[in-house]
């Protein structure tokens, strides 16, 4: 056992100093304008399944330097992906952004909408489970304290508490359902085929929906052999091949 976890250890240690090495030649390859050099040195790290915001933000820069919209925009996402505050990935997706062709103007959320994604946005369906074993360890704590308490004043204040951390309770339970529901549901992906038919059914020869351009970025409903069903934030749907876009 000892040697195996020697092994393990030994391979980690290599890997990491190969991907050190890969990366510090894909900052001089970028330094030097070889983008195309720079990518295919960073691409190992990444085939090497090492989740790196940097790697990916340098990633879709070399891209974006190439004019390569659809990847830069790409690899910016998989990058907040892994770290979502970092404020320059934000800004150089954003520039990437501006560069696609489609302009897709999204459907209007309504007041409760925007609460609901505004509430979402603090903790992640792991956070709200959390919440959830919290508020419900609360109500048993202050039930019992309620049902053993002597003084008329101290078990109606445990009641009232025990009351409101159900409530509580309640409203996390929901957010915890909610959000992990739409972590399930939330597959989205970037177009990569500089142009593509948007089909109304899963064979080419359907009628044409629309058309999308590369760097778009649509949400995955559905399969079907080697199509695809998307939706865009605009509401509309149809399918498209597999090999014309990369899931994030």
């Amino acid at each position: 056992m000892k040697k195996l976890l020697y092994l393990l250890l030994c391979c980690s240690t290599l890997l990491f100093g190969q991907n050190e090495l890969l990366f510090e030649k894909g900052k001089e390859n970028y330094k030097s304008e070889n983008y195309t050099e720079a990518i295919a040195n960073w691409t190992k790290i990444v085939k090497s399944e090492q989740q790196s915001s940097e790697v990916y933000f340098n990633l879709g820069n070399a891209h974006y330097k190439l004019n390569q919209i659809g990847p830069s925009i790409y690899y910016y996402e998989k990058a907040l992906q892994v770290d979502p505050a970092d404020t320059d990935t934000k800004i150089n997706l954003a520039f990437a952004e501006n560069a696609r062709i489609d302009a897709i103007e999204p459907l209007p959320k309504t007041v409760f909408s925007k609460w609901y994604i505004s509430l979402a946005r603090l903790f992640t369906y792991e956070g709200w489970a959390y919440l959830v074993v919290v508020f419900s360890m609360l109500f048993v704590l202050l039930f019992l304290l309620y049902y053993f308490g002597n003084s008329e004043s101290k078990k109606r204040f445990y009641f009232s508490s025990a009351i409101v951390s159900v409530l509580l309770f309640l409203g996390v339970f929901i957010m915890a359902y909610s959000t992990f529901n739409d972590f399930k549901n939330d597959k989205p992906a970037i177009i990569f085929a500089i142009s593509t038919q948007i089909k109304t059914a899963p064979k080419m020869s359907s009628d044409d929906a629309f058309v999308l351009h590369e760097g778009t970025k649509v949400q995955i409903l559905d399969s079907d052999g080697d199509w695809l069903r998307i939706v865009l934030s605009d509401g509309k749907d149809g399918w498209i091949p597999k090999t014309d876009l990369k899931i994030l």
